[in-house]
């Protein structure tokens, strides 16, 4: 028998890092024929094809396909303004383009940004507030979201929160040595984040509880309990049979800088339902095992 002809991708997701790979398979999972862009195509699970491709230096040759949807997920391979600028600005140029020379327009798409545009605002943060960039590499994300939403004006931009999950240890390893500045903090778990990204690719059906007719153009992407550093710390603590931390003052009482506090209102508002709403549910997912990391 002749081989099954390969399926033309409906979907692209570019830069399938650990997020990038968990919205691949939730959108495999849904029925799609994904294709993700990543260096090493390897490493990719078997229900996702994939295309080797250094978004930072060359612009893919896209197969043949509809790609009636598009996620940007990509991730700098370094801290500075050069690597954000190559990745986040001229990587997302190369995957339009490329997508351009296809003649294909995506129906929905989602780029994944930050909520480090805000840079040193305090207080209650949501999509209606200024961002306030502090470093070179937020004003570079910011350039990047532009450049989405004028060569895509239907797509959103998520920013995302503290992305926490399988595998994410930093903030594990500082709570175990007790190097936790008290500050009010904002995460979201890996599989909530990549759940909202195809939360907002998809198109409503009639069997849709909460239907998405038309997503925003922006939305935050944390979960529902903004929490003091402190109060993380010990639960993680507890989880780990380790004794709780000294009681420190509240945030706004210190001379260190209070942090934000970060509102999903707006995501919850569209329909989407987390899986890990606070610190708690996710914590206990991370510590007891559940869930791996995606190379």
């Amino acid at each position: 028998m002749p081989d099954e002809p390969t399926p033309r991708p409906t979907a692209l997701v570019a830069g399938c890092g650990d997020l990038g790979t968990e919205v691949a398979l939730r959108l495999a999972a849904r029925g799609e024929h994904v294709l993700g862009l990543r260096r090493r195509i390897e490493v990719l699970p078997p229900e996702i094809a994939g295309l080797s491709v250094d978004l930072t230096r060359d612009r893919p040759d896209l197969p043949e396909g509809t790609y009636d949807l598009l996620a940007v997920v990509l991730t700098a391979d370094g801290g500075d303004a050069k690597a954000y600028r190559r990745t986040y600005v001229d990587g997302l140029a190369r995957t339009l383009d490329a997508l351009d020379a296809r003649g294909a327009r995506p129906r929905r798409a989602v780029l994944v940004s930050s909520s480090g545009v805000y840079g040193d605002t305090t207080g209650p943060v949501d999509e209606t507030t200024p961002v306030a960039p502090s470093r070179p590499t937020h004003e570079i994300l910011l350039e990047a979201e532009r450049l989405f939403h004028a060569r895509l004006p239907h797509g959103t931009v998520l920013r995302l929160s503290g992305l926490y999950g399988p595998g994410r240890a930093t903030f594990i390893g500082r709570v175990k040595a007790s190097e936790v500045r008290e500050r009010w903090t904002n995460r979201i778990h890996r599989d909530d984040a990549a759940a909202a990204v195809v939360h907002l690719l998809s198109a409503p059906s009639e069997s849709s509880e909460s239907p998405l007719e038309s997503p925003p153009p922006l939305l935050l992407g944390t979960d529902t309990e903004p929490a003091r550093a402190s109060e993380v710390a010990d639960f993680v603590r507890h989880l780990l049979g380790l004794p709780g931390l000294p009681a420190r003052p509240a945030p706004e009482t210190t001379s260190e800088p209070p942090g934000r506090r970060l509102s999903s209102a707006a995501l919850r508002a569209t329909g989407f339902t987390f899986a890990h709403p606070t610190y708690r549910e996710g914590y206990t997912a991370v510590i007891g095992g559940r869930g791996e990391r995606h190379p």
